[in-house]
């Protein structure tokens, strides 16, 4: 094996530093694990250093790989910005982008949008990954995507972003609940109503819970979940009202008999979705391209979110 230090190298370290486990760094690099575990032990030959310590919970970074993490990260994010700036593929939107997706909106809002792009762009391919938007936004930093469809703003200034549209939270509660005969809840009707919580891990968490201790709910902490699909089933079983994003609620809970979604009177929970990418990386013309196909599958079955000016959003 090559003693040369390889930028294959430290994306494999990078990626073990993220994992903090050699199986999961393999799974995510798509290659198998005694050959991630190979490039690791020649990178650390070639340093004359040892980067990670092997341990029963995974891969732990020695001081002086924690620095050496800090040094590669810095070299991965100068090779993508030369890659996106010299690859034709961002402006014909040929190859693949790395795309990361807020986990509460990509499973209801990009299926159509893919094939859409599919159709329109053959040669166009997406890698999408999904999570919260913090993470999105420092593996956006860190190289890791392209660019990100996440809630914003996103709270890096280096960061270049563009909105697309506004999604309400909705009230959803048990069919039985005193308040799933309502059109439209009054926040004030809130006053004592158990509430469940959001994972600390969403962002929009401290949100709702100000909204409910402004209006005397009583929020749950013990049953929070970042899981949608979990606050609804418990919403259902009578635990208490969740709030859920309006795209969740026209895919998973219209037409069920479980559990009702309610409007607030007003909007008083409301988040806005956009794009954003690094400002350097030169995927202008994929971002306007995407923006487009995202703004057309809105328009086509929920125009009430598009709320921002189309030449504004991409």
């Amino acid at each position: 094996m090559s003693r040369e230090l390889t930028l294959k190298q430290l994306r494999y370290f990078s990626a073990l530093a993220d994992c903090g486990n050699y199986r999961k760094a393999a799974e995510q690099c798509g290659i198998s694990q005694p050959s991630l575990s190979a490039q690791i032990d020649a990178l650390e030959a070639r340093l004359g250093v040892q980067l990670a310590e092997r341990g029963r919970r995974g891969a732990q970074l020695t001081p002086v790989g924690r620095e050496v993490l800090d040094r590669s990260r810095k070299v991965l994010r100068e090779i993508r910005i030369l890659e996106d700036f010299a690859s034709d593929a961002m402006k014909t939107l040929s190859g693949t982008l790395q795309f990361g997706v807020k986990t509460s909106v990509g499973p209801y809002l990009m299926p159509p949008v893919v094939r859409r792009l599919h159709r329109d762009y053959p040669q166009l391919r997406l890698a999408i990954r999904e999570d919260f938007s913090d993470p999105l936004a420092d593996q956006l930093l860190a190289g890791t995507h392209d660019l990100i469809l996440t809630e914003m703003p996103t709270g890096r200034g280096d960061l270049d972003s563009r909105p697309l549209f506004e999604e309400p939270l909705m009230l959803v509660c048990a069919t039985d609940h005193p308040l799933a005969g309502a059109d439209a809840v009054d926040p004030a009707a809130l006053r004592g109503v158990d509430a469940l919580s959001f994972s600390a891990r969403s962002q929009y968490h401290r949100q709702i819970g100000e909204f409910c201790a402004h209006h005397g709910a009583e929020v749950h902490e013990r049953y929070d979940s970042a899981s949608l699909d979990a606050l609804r089933l418990m919403a259902g079983m009578g635990s208490g009202v969740c709030f859920l994003p309006y795209l969740y609620v026209a895919s998973e809970i219209d037409g069920r008999d479980d559990v009702v979604a309610r409007p607030l009177a007003g909007e008083p929970l409301k988040r806005t979705i956009g794009l954003a990418w690094r400002k350097r990386s030169g995927v202008q013309t994929a971002i306007r391209r995407i923006g487009e196909a995202i703004l057309r599958e809105l328009e086509q079955h929920h125009g009430e979110l598009v709320r921002f000016d189309r030449r504004d959003s991409a």
